[in-house]
């Protein structure tokens, strides 16, 4: 069974900003379904030029490596995982309640997330940061 994962914006945020997080994708496509939420996708389409902007830098190459990384990641309409947004918002209500749409995709497909983003640890979804996530890949 290939394996499958959840990716937060700031993932999908590093994987342009640098190289190792999209090598790391590009590599495993293969054998790993990669997903984000539209919610997510957006919020990286809206924070990249910013944060381009501020280091005197032109994002049209960062947005277009964003919507190449299309080819690899999935992103999920909303419809699709509304049904666990009560169950989501419980679980991270302590942390950013704003992230549910992270958890609920996660319980929907009934797999983890990868996040630089402590909010989601403790949430009942299990959770791999970049430095560890190869190991669930099964490198």
């Amino acid at each position: 069974m290939t394996k499958r994962i959840v990716l937060d914006a700031n993932i999908l945020i590093r994987a342009v900003l640098g190289k190792k997080v999209r090598e790391m994708i590009a590599r495993f496509a293969p054998m790993v379904d990669f997903f984000t939420t539209d919610r997510c996708y957006a919020d990286a389409r809206r924070y990249l030029p910013i944060l381009f902007e501020k280091r005197d830098l032109g994002s049209e190459d960062a947005m277009a490596v964003l919507e190449g990384l299309t080819g690899w990641v999935r992103i999920v309409d909303n419809s699709l995982y509304a049904s666990y947004e009560g169950e989501a918002r419980k679980r991270i209500a302590a942390r950013d309640v704003d992230d549910w749409p992270v958890v609920a995709l996660a319980l929907l497909l009934e797999c983890p997330i990868w996040t630089e983003d402590a909010d989601f640890f403790g949430t009942g979804v299990a959770t791999w940061t970049s430095n560890r996530v190869h190991l669930y890949f099964g490198e």
